[in-house]
């Protein structure tokens, strides 16, 4: 099986038998102002299968992949039993884009699915650290494609009420931080994490870089390709990080 990160936090895994999945598909160009625009690219590669983790502009852009592919949405799978597609199994386990339970971004689903025996979950955005509940619904997860560029506060803060009724004025913010991102992969204990969704030269939205999350840790390998293969039985013993460069 190969991953190869397209970019921010689109990634083209491809089966041995040739099945192609394509996640998050982003829309070249997309400028959400005041966070900046995203310049990588047209995804100009074919799929089979397109997951969408959640509708925000910078992920469901399915239209762009080419080869006619079945899409699976992180909304209609969530909470669900797996679901099956040419050979490949699809479970999606319903989260916040936010960490004050939706009220900013609404929700996201964390993806997992199963290609030539390994277990792959794409976190979807995902804006805090997983219950113990959302957890054991993964189950065991081999390689895991996280987000680690949270977005810094920007523009003017929108007002919610918390427990007591009183608004507080809070920030929206796009993904979990570095130390977050830290503790989500502490907890899943993959074998392998390949960081995306970070602010790069082809990414100006204002996320945090990759180095934020690298800082202090071990076992890192920065290659100078976007596509990396894996084997069943082959994976390391110990996590291991893994930095691609984008393709697009």
């Amino acid at each position: 099986m190969k991953i190869k990160w397209l970019g921010h936090a689109s990634v083209l895994i491809t089966s041995d038998s040739g099945v192609r999945i394509i996640t998050d598909p982003y829309k070249p160009g997309f400028h959400a102002p005041p966070s900046g625009t995203l310049a990588y690219g047209d995804i100009e590669e074919s799929a089979d299968i397109v997951v969408v983790t959640h509708e925000h502009t910078d992920h469901n852009n399915v239209a762009t992949v080419r080869g006619n592919p079945e899409v699976v949405r992180g909304a209609e799978i969530g909470g669900t039993a797996p679901i099956m597609i040419r050979g490949v199994e699809f479970k999606g386990i319903p989260c916040y884009h936010d960490d004050v339970h939706g009220k900013l971004l609404g929700e996201t689903y964390v993806c997992c699915f199963e290609v030539d025996g390994v277990r792959i979950c794409h976190d979807g955005d995902l804006g805090h650290v997983l219950s113990e509940k959302q957890l054991a619904g993964l189950g065991k997860i081999d390689i895991m494609l996280l987000s680690v560029g949270h977005l810094h506060p920007v523009g003017q803060p929108q007002f919610i009420p918390n427990e007591a009724g009183l608004y507080e004025p809070v920030w929206s913010q796009y993904s979990i931080d570095a130390n977050l991102a830290d503790q989500l992969y502490k907890q899943l204990a993959p074998k392998v994490v390949i960081p995306i969704h970070y602010s790069n030269d082809r990414c100006s939205f204002k996320l945090a870089g990759v180095d934020e999350f690298l800082k202090g840790k071990k076992n890192i390998s920065r290659l100078d390709t976007s596509e990396v293969e894996f084997k069943q039985g082959r994976l390391p013993a110990d996590t291991q990080i893994i930095v691609l460069k984008p393709a697009l």
